[in-house]
């Protein structure tokens, strides 16, 4: 478990850096540039220390990229402007935990035990506490029902992603070869960043880029980028595929959905975002979900 629990809180540092980032760059440059040079980093990594783009688990790799790196990502930064990053991050993380046990379950045929499962529900309920909107939604029927498409698409894309890197771990398993996180994460980014690209270049086409950067904001963004980035794609994503590589999907990603709640101090102490009884309430809860899940069989 310790692996997702350090997934966790490299995602919750790289998210509120990735916050600090976008207030200098815009939201497209920055996802972009992150991944550009995350995949950078991660080719040192995988040529120099691992297999680069080799072994028997690639091609599953590459499309767990794609559908995680690339169309879950595409979707996640169109439902957040539209739902905000409470009720995008509520949507995504808990929908991805069931989706991934249901697809493995489906597909390769991996069960999880009664207690695994109540102790996975419990986190997803305090996830649900904790990020439950305190006001009702200012959306017509339409515009919230396309944000919420968009949102259960990244859950997808997440939950998805995450059963080809079983998928792909378990090839390498069966061929008596293992692959390290570094690796993984790098094969993984390969297989997304184009789908970023193509749709950075789509949105430039469109005329609905962000605006132009100066250097000054380069220059006050850069710290925040490369934190975001060894947070994120790079150590961030590194540990997720160790957690992959040991442990059924179903219980990692209950772990991972107490992203939102495990922001909470990250915030606290970088954007004086001080968090309300609610929020407390639900991270207690998911905490104890986390212990469980530690401890059941």
């Amino acid at each position: 478990m310790f692996p997702a629990i350090l997934t966790t809180v490299l995602w919750s540092i790289s998210v509120v850096c990735a916050t600090r980032s976008t207030r200098h760059l815009g939201g497209a440059i920055a996802n972009l540039t992150r991944l550009c040079l995350a995949m950078l980093l991660l080719a040192v990594w995988a040529y120099g220390f691992g297999k680069g783009l080799s072994g028997p688990g690639l091609r599953w790799f590459l499309f767990s990229g794609f559908v995680g790196f690339g169309l879950g990502d595409v979707a996640l930064y169109e439902a957040l402007p539209r739902l905000g990053s409470r009720l995008t991050l509520l949507l995504a993380q808990c929908l991805a935990a069931p989706v991934g046990a249901l697809i493995e379950w489906l597909w390769l045929g991996t069960t999880l035990t009664l207690a695994q499962i109540v102790a996975g529900l419990v986190i997803l309920a305090g996830v649900a506490v904790g990020l439950a909107p305190r006001s009702h939604l200012h959306l017509d029927r339409r515009h919230l029902f396309i944000s919420t498409i968009f949102g259960v698409l990244a859950a997808i894309g997440q939950g998805g992603g995450a059963v080809l890197s079983r998928k792909a771990f378990l090839l390498a398993t069966h061929a008596g070869q293992s692959i390290d996180g570094g690796t993984a994460a790098y094969q993984r980014i390969v297989g997304g960043i184009g789908v970023a690209a193509v749709y950075f270049g789509f949105r430039w086409l469109r005329g609905t880029h962000a605006r132009g950067v100066s250097r000054l904001e380069w220059r006050a963004a850069w710290p925040w980028v490369v934190m975001n980035t060894l947070g994120g794609p790079v150590l961030g994503v590194a540990c997720y595929q160790w957690a992959l590589s040991t442990t059924p999907s179903g219980v990692v990603l209950p772990i991972v959905a107490t992203l939102p709640l495990a922001v909470i101090p990250f915030s606290y102490h970088i954007e004086d975002d001080r968090p309300g009884w609610q929020s407390i309430l639900g991270g207690a809860i998911s905490v104890a979900g986390v212990i469980a899940l530690t401890l059941v069989r």
